[in-house]
């Protein structure tokens, strides 16, 4: 395993209207808001749908392959630089960044799907244990502190 799903991110227009949505859809409380990012999840410290604001949004015209579905998967890891070369071998292609210094990395899947590697935020657990370690199970619940919500680590 080199990562864990963090969130499935869907571009939109207005991630505040998506999201409450997708709340009342689900089930799932707003957990996490920023001026162009939203989450619902279970709780604070579970992974979710997260809602991306996108400038000149085209929604998706399905079955129309000229404006396909719009979404990417962020892959928390506990180190970029280790993970980078692990999914490149699996198939993954480097995307070029959106802004310099982001803090996180893109690719194409092998189908092309963009998805991010983000680095793992404080609150959840190690993906991997260190070497020689027993393997981890998934934790059923995160430590009670989560970073501050101006980190873009802890989207």
């Amino acid at each position: 395993m080199i990562g864990r799903l963090h969130h499935v991110v869907l571009d939109c227009p207005d991630p505040d209207v998506l999201a409450r949505f997708y709340s009342e859809l689900l089930g799932w409380p707003v957990t996490w808001r920023h001026d162009v990012w939203v989450v619902v999840s279970a709780d604070s410290r579970s992974s979710g749908l997260a809602f991306q604001r996108v400038t000149g949004y085209q929604a998706p015209d399905w079955p129309d392959p000229a404006r396909p579905q719009q979404l990417h998967f962020d892959v928390m890891v506990d180190d970029l630089a280790e993970a980078d070369p692990l999914v490149l071998a699996l198939g993954a292609r480097r995307l070029p960044a959106t802004e310099p210094d982001q803090g996180w990395r893109v690719y194409a899947d092998p189908a092309g799907h963009p998805f991010c590697l983000i680095p793992r935020p404080s609150w959840a657990p190690p993906i991997r244990p260190p070497a020689g370690g027993p393997a981890e199970r998934p934790a059923a619940n995160y430590p009670a502190e989560r970073p501050a919500a101006d980190d873009p680590s802890d989207r």
